[in-house]
């Protein structure tokens, strides 16, 4: 495998190491500021187009079916295959298990010292007020399910890369490097 393909799913999947990480943090009591600053966001999809997009030129270019891509992705090392099996099911757990806490409340907000969150349930939409307490708890959901998703894509990113990789380095007849 190419060490721009190494390159590119160590990023991808350091990156959804990272995010399914603060992921997990937002599970603990209290609230961390580096959660609340928008800037987190915009970096986050800023990086993830561009290495997702990339990951899907690179398995476009491979050319392989999901056996195949299987195949590459089992001659990976024991290490990475388990190392991106642990970061996508402990995503994907994150994920379910913070389903529906929130109930049918997201994007939650402050406005003129108050706080409001748009309530999803049909034939009731719309803006409602909540208490200080509530609103954490919305942030706190929607900020878990955004770095959650991230995350879970980077890593699907990642395997995507290595998994080409591997193909083109089967396709070549080259000898592993490990």
């Amino acid at each position: 495998m190419g060490w721009s393909f190494k390159v590119h799913g160590g990023v991808a999947a350091g990156l959804g190491a990272v995010l399914v990480v603060l992921a997990g943090l937002t599970w603990l009591p209290g609230t961390l500021s580096l959660f609340e600053a928008r800037w987190l966001s915009a970096l986050i999809f800023a990086l993830l187009f561009p290495i997702f997009i990339a990951a899907l030129a690179r398995l476009f270019l491979a050319r392989a079916d999901n056996a195949l891509l299987w195949q590459a992705f089992r001659c990976l090392p024991g290490k990475v295959q388990t190392g991106l099996a642990v970061l996508a099911l402990s995503g994907m757990a994150m994920a379910f298990l913070s389903m529906g806490v929130e109930g049918n409340l997201q994007s939650a907000e402050v406005r003129d010292g108050r706080y409001f969150a748009f309530d999803t349930t049909p034939h009731a939409r719309g803006t409602v007020e909540l208490s200080r307490e509530r609103y954490q708890a919305v942030l706190e959901a929607d900020q878990r399910s955004m770095l959650t998703i991230s995350g879970v894509v980077f890593v699907g990113a990642a395997y995507a890369v290595l998994a080409a990789g591997e193909l083109r380095r089967a396709d070549r007849g080259v000898a592993p490097s490990r």
